[in-house]
């Protein structure tokens, strides 16, 4: 009788152990994957428990649907979905994937612009790789107040967007997005970048104005700090800056080659052939190498400068304006050789 006991104990025994590692193996052992060599799972804002579901079998290969929703419910995951950008780029356990969607763990989209004259390019840009589309940065951005208590208006807040390739979470909303950029824009401007824009007497808005004209305006990269000490020493003369970008951007014509004496009339304050000083903002996302251009401006006593007639994209520099008319002539002449009258 004992030996009949033993023998059913350890019978009963082998069924639970046997019983156990086939719920470890169930529960721990690869149940899901990806369907390609790397799912990429989109999780809105306010998605419901069933959305996820749906979009999870949409992306992944599961074995079991049933062990998975039996193991969301237990870990509460319906109560704790967190919205994201989710990478399976290997097999996991029910368990794992739970976890990691329950964590909020996501990984986060690289986004770069460049090359930005307006804001709405900037949100058509960022709103192609975030959860925010560009009407909601749009209309953000275009919303003074918004940002006003930072310092900033609709004309400077691009200057902010700092061109670089930034790490944002998929779900960043606008407010979100704003204040990422100005965090980085804060770091941006350091004690170095700041002082020196102080020994020139300007602001850091001053700085990115400038710079964005020089970015439009420079073809070789060599000849911006040459060309931002002429700005310079036309600010500090009391000179009008006269720069052809500004025209372009006052008539919003980016197609204009020659820069002819009406367009000059333009009612426009970023008319600098009729305004003194800095127009209004920048006309552009100033770039990194035209800021630091501007900060570290090659010191001397041009106050013009016209581009070569050999079509080189460099310049000839000149100290007064009777030289600048001699090669501002050659130029022209060279334009109506070519043909170029507009």
């Amino acid at each position: 009788m004992k030996k009949k006991l033993l023998f059913i104990s350890t019978g009963l025994g082998v069924i639970i152990l046997i019983a156990i590692f086939l719920i470890y193996k169930t529960l721990f052992g690869a149940g899901i994957a990806p369907k390609e060599n790397i799912s990429i799972i989109y999780i809105p804002t306010g998605s419901s428990y069933s959305q996820v579901l749906d979009t999870l079998k949409t992306h992944l290969t599961i074995k079991n649907p049933k062990i998975l929703s039996w193991v969301a419910e237990k870990k509460k995951y319906p109560l704790l979905i967190k919205p994201g950008r989710y990478i399976i780029e290997s097999d996991l356990n029910y368990i794992g994937l739970v976890n990691l969607l329950r964590s909020g763990r996501q990984d986060p989209v690289k986004i770069t612009f460049s090359n930005i004259r307006f804001l709405n390019q900037i949100a058509g840009k960022i709103g192609k790789q975030i959860e925010a589309d560009s009407a909601n940065i749009i209309t953000f951005l275009m919303n003074e107040t918004n940002y006003k208590g930072d310092g900033f208006s609709k004309e400077d807040i691009i200057s902010v967007f700092i061109p670089d390739t930034y790490e944002i979470y998929w779900n960043t909303d606008a407010k979100a997005l704003y204040e990422r950029m100005l965090k980085e824009y804060k770091l941006f401007w350091n004690n170095e970048r700041l002082n020196k824009a102080k020994e020139e007497n300007l602001t850091p808005k001053e700085v990115a104005i400038l710079a964005s004209v020089i970015d439009d305006e420079v073809v070789k990269k060599e000849e911006k700090p040459r060309i931002a000490g002429v700005y310079l020493n036309r600010l500090k003369q009391g000179i009008p800056l006269q720069a052809c970008p500004t025209i372009k951007f006052a008539l919003n014509d980016f197609t204009i080659t020659r820069v002819l004496k009406k367009y000059l009339e333009v009612d426009s304050p970023y008319n600098t052939y009729k305004h003194n000083g800095f127009p209004p903002g920048p006309i552009g996302c100033p770039s990194v190498e035209g800021i630091d251009a501007v900060l570290n401006a090659e010191k001397h006593t041009y106050l013009y400068f016209a581009a070569k007639a050999d079509f080189s994209g460099y310049h000839n520099f000149s100290k007064t304006l009777s030289e600048h008319n001699h090669y501002a002539a050659l130029y022209q002449k060279e334009l109506d050789k070519r043909k170029i009258f507009k």
